[in-house]
């Protein structure tokens, strides 16, 4: 590179350098800090110089590499933290347990439950089968490092259409590919790991086929005495690296994914996509639980985005405390890595614990008995600096503060021009049946049963309420799935997605919220009480103020309706960048999973019809709102009014609070509950007719527009509609 006049080799066996910054012109910076994949700007650049002006000497490369990692877009969040703590990181509630790398929360007096979901985009789009496996290992080693047992993965997927015949650009695969990919690799980890995959949802659209999302969540369970902390006890600690051992793939990985995607990624960026283990995963997942449940470890965190750089650091700022690390002990996958490469790499598998000098051997026995390499390669100390040794001989001397703080932006934005009535135009449809047609083999709507079927829902017998419900070989989706996390306990926990993209792009803050009234609306379609959220915010490059624009309207919707709902979002993911070659962004995916609480699991609710007679109810509302609609999509509409939340009608539906409105199926009022979809009641009656073998009867779903109708209990009763209601329907099989 043109720049190596600033790389001054050590006289030293193994690969180190100092990096002449000081003397670096503001080109040579620049290009310092792209021939490094640092991804930097300028104005961080010199940030990094004037530090080390007071610290009186240049950095190695190591050091550079870390910053890069460290100050990176995905482990920074320096262009969205200020727009999160003003509208969601506020949200507080006494059942919230922890907030570390996945959210816990209250399940009883006993347990809690943890959540989270997160992005794997960049990687699934260079190579879609191990970006996606390696995204399950990634969210299943959140929720472990929290003490937490996983009982189920969720997959929310964006990508464009599959059927489409268009020449794509340099540099863009095939969304069928992609599909076929990512389904795959989720397929394979999680059935190989023995976790069910109960919850996700496809959505197909052209403004993803050069960027496809990825998001998988996990749900885990813990008692709540062996609740485990991210971060060491204090100085005079041991650090563990157990797990897989290191290597280049994963090099590089937030940086990757800090920057919008270009026709050339495949080839410049593929080494930048880490490799998954499952059969490695799954015994380090049964020894981090051991040793936990033993009381031997003060801390444990997952060596995710930016590896060893990233999780030893924060380990050791949490805990006020600094970290000596020998780098030479970190077991290799081959030899010859440069020590900046080890350092940085996003090798899977990977686990950090801390623990007194007591408890080393003891630990270290329990691994080695799972047959799980495990070292001790740290030392907490009682200054609050990282300093990293090469056989006795530093190599890296860093301030923690201000290696792990990262620079905060409140970058421009330019609120987004929201579609409106007034300038609604309303397509001009052909005849009813082929409307219907059209809408029912829409890729967003049709079935979705050949991936469905692919995953396992139902390995460690938990699943109550499956993603397919109804008759043996006419099943169709239901709306949440409900688990029996403890065994013996009839408890349940249910789980749901919620999301539109197309309400998004119309108006970011409706449709913000909206993806949280449709969250609620599954959990409640099951019979089980709304609890909690975690979120995956999906957008483009936010240097571009139209794009931030986006993210902060959505936030601000998402923000507002839990504050009002009184639920919290106590993890969450952020992933910017999300743009193709040539610029053209993802619609604003703000991805919600949402839980809920159900008392007795043997009253949840599925959504198919259960005999012939069954009463139909549309329950809400029912407006002239057409904005994003998929039937304006289809047949050409333009702008209209988008679907907004009644939120008080949501908290209070004819008097009872939100949190007791799932109680409902608990009374056994309902045979069957569903949510309206994305294509409306056309979908949801075809989906329960054909779930069931039965018909509604007369003209189906009431078309009044301005008047609701929900049956009070005894009315329902008196019809003799409700033997054994809420009763779960037997699986023929």
């Amino acid at each position: 590179m043109s720049v190596d006049r600033l790389m001054i080799k050590r006289d030293v066996p193994y690969q180190i350098y100092d990096v002449d910054v000081l003397s670096a012109t503001d080109e040579e910076l620049k290009e310092l800090s792209a021939e490094m994949g640092l991804i930097l700007a300028l104005d961080e650049m010199k940030v990094i110089v004037d530090y080390f002006k007071k610290e009186g000497r240049n950095p190695t490369d190591i050091e550079l590499q870390a910053l890069g990692q460290a100050w990176s877009e995905h482990c920074c969040y320096k262009s969205s933290k200020n727009i999160l703590k003003e509208f969601v990181f506020a949200i507080d509630h006494p059942d919230v347990l922890s907030r570390g790398d996945a959210g816990v929360m209250v399940f009883d007096d006993d347990y809690g439950y943890a959540l989270r979901i997160e992005s794997h985009n960049h990687p699934s789009a260079i190579e879609p089968y191990g970006g996606a496996a390696t995204g399950i290992g990634g969210i299943l080693r959140d929720v472990i490092c929290m003490g937490a047992q996983p009982i189920g993965l969720v997959d929310p997927l964006c990508f464009g259409p599959i059927d489409t015949e268009k020449e794509l650009p340099q540099g863009i695969k095939h969304p069928k590919y992609l599909t076929n990919g990512v389904v795959s690799g989720i397929r394979d980890y999680g059935n190989r790991m023995g976790i069910p995959t109960v919850s996700g949802g496809f959505f197909f659209d052209e403004k993803y086929t050069g960027n496809c999302l990825v998001n998988v969540g996990c749900l885990g369970i813990v008692k709540r005495d062996e609740l485990a902390v991210n971060y060491a006890g204090g100085p005079g600690e041991v650090m563990i690296l157990f797990g897989g051992n290191t290597g280049r793939d994963g090099i590089h990985g937030v940086t990757f994914a800090s920057a919008d995607l270009t026709s050339t990624s495949d080839e410049d960026s593929r080494g930048a996509v880490q490799l998954g283990d499952p059969i490695t995963k799954e015994p380090t997942l049964h020894a981090c639980l051991e040793v936990n449940k033993a009381g031997l470890i003060t801390g444990m965190k997952d060596l995710g985005g930016g590896g060893l750089s990233c999780v030893i650091g924060e380990m050791a700022l949490d805990a006020g405390c600094g970290a000596d690390v020998d780098l030479e002990k970190v077991p290799l996958k081959e030899a010859g890595l440069a020590p900046w490469e080890i350092w940085v790499s996003e090798s899977q598998e990977r686990m950090m614990v801390t623990c007194k000098e007591e408890n080393v051997e003891k630990i270290l026995q329990i691994f080695e008995m799972w047959d799980v390499p495990a070292t001790v390669v740290a030392r907490t100390t009682d200054q609050p600096r990282t300093r990293i040794f090469w056989e006795g001989q530093p190599i890296f001397d860093m301030d923690l503060e201000f290696l792990t703080g990262g620079p905060v932006y409140n970058r421009p934005y330019v609120l987004p021009k929201v579609s409106t009535k007034a300038n609604e135009k309303f397509p001009e449809l052909p005849a009813n049946n082929e409307v219907i047609l059209k809408l029912l083999s829409d890729l967003n709507v049709a079935s979705k049963e050949w991936a469905i079927r692919q995953y396992d829902h139902e390995v460690r017998a938990g699943t109550i309420l499956r993603p397919m419900v109804g008759k043996m070989n006419m099943t169709g989706p239901g709306d949440a799935t409900v688990l029996m996390p403890v065994q013996g306990r009839w408890k349940g926990l249910a789980a749901a997605v919620g999301c539109n993209p197309w309400f998004c792009e119309e108006d970011p803050y409706k449709g913000g919220m909206g993806c949280i009234d449709e969250a609620c609306r599954n959990i409640i379609a099951v019979g089980a009480r709304p609890h909690a959220f975690t979120d995956c915010l999906n957008f483009g490059n936010p240097e571009k103020p139209e794009r931030l624009g986006e993210f902060r309207e959505a936030v601000r919707g998402l923000g507002e309706i839990c504050k009002k709902l009184k639920m919290p979002i106590p993890s969450g993911n952020v992933s910017l960048y999300n743009e193709a070659p040539g610029g053209i962004h993802i619609l604003p995916t703000p991805m919600i999973l949402g839980t809920g609480l159900i008392d007795d699991v043997r009253k949840a609710v599925s959504a198919d019809f259960k005999e012939e007679g069954n009463l139909v109810f549309v329950v809400g509302k029912t407006l002239d709102e057409m904005a994003g609609s998929l039937l304006f999509r289809k047949f050409g509409g333009v702008e209209g009014d988008v679907p907004a939340v009644d939120v008080d009608n949501l908290i209070a539906p004819h008097g009872q609070d939100a949190r007791s409105y799932g109680q409902v199926s608990g009374q056994s009022m309902p045979r069957l509950f569903r949510r309206r979809t994305r294509s409306g009641s056309l979908r949801d009656v075809h989906l329960r007719r054909h779930r069931s073998r039965y018909r509604p009867q007369g003209d189906g779903i009431p078309r009044d527009r301005e008047e609701t109708v929900l049956r009070e209990q005894h009315q329902v009763d008196r019809r003799g509609q409700a033997r054994e209601r809420g009763r779960i329907p037997r699986d023929p099989r």
